[in-house]
């Protein structure tokens, strides 16, 4: 079975295309008007070994508020949608991940039950064209809009860019990881019986 989704969300702050496969080699197409988001999903998507194409038309004029945040909430509900029943996923996923300077713990639990902690202050207040108190927005978000547990903490860092790069990279290893299929796993992993 294909695990795959396509939304596309519209409002008067944002235009977004967005196409996800779980199952893919980490190609992505990544176009949201600010690069150094672009740069963070690129990494996202290939250590995830995620198929990723995304298009953001948002209101950068105003700032990069709405673009960050609503790319984020479609990422969460493509998650959601494309991993449908969650028959046969491990569900949770770990990493910790060095990135020079920064050491970043990602954890994931694809339970159905938003929760998001984020331990994490940025040196710098921007990185190119990204805000960084947007990352945070961006990653409530997702966890949000994915209805799972995400935590985030940084471990150590000073340079900025190396820690948001860290974060992106961990939660695409912690991802992947969850949302693998284990042979094993008959139904989902859960003693309730449903996720």
């Amino acid at each position: 079975m294909e695990r795959t989704s396509e939304i596309e969300r519209k409002t008067k702050e944002t235009d977004i295309r967005l196409r996800l496969a779980l199952d893919g080699a980490g190609q992505s197409r990544i176009q949201t008007g600010i690069g150094f988001l672009d740069h963070m999903l690129e990494g996202f998507a290939k250590h995830g070994f995620f198929d990723l194409t995304l298009t953001v038309n948002g209101d950068l004029n105003v700032d990069g508020h709405h673009t960050v945040e609503d790319a984020g909430i479609v990422l969460g509900n493509a998650i959601r949608e494309a991993l449908g029943d969650k028959g046969g996923i491990r569900r949770y996923g770990s990493s910790i991940l060095p990135m020079d300077d920064a050491l970043c713990l990602c954890a994931v639990d694809l339970c159905g039950r938003p929760y998001f902690a984020f331990d994490c202050t940025f040196p710098a207040e921007r990185v190119g064209g990204l805000e960084t108190e947007l990352v945070r927005e961006f990653f409530y978000a997702v966890s949000y809009s994915a209805g799972m547990n995400l935590h985030l903490k940084m471990l150590d860092g000073v340079n900025t860019h190396h820690m948001i790069e860290a974060m992106f990279k961990a939660f695409g290893r912690a991802l992947d990881e969850a949302v693998s299929i284990d042979a094993r796993i008959d139904g989902v992993l859960s003693t309730k019986g449903a996720l």
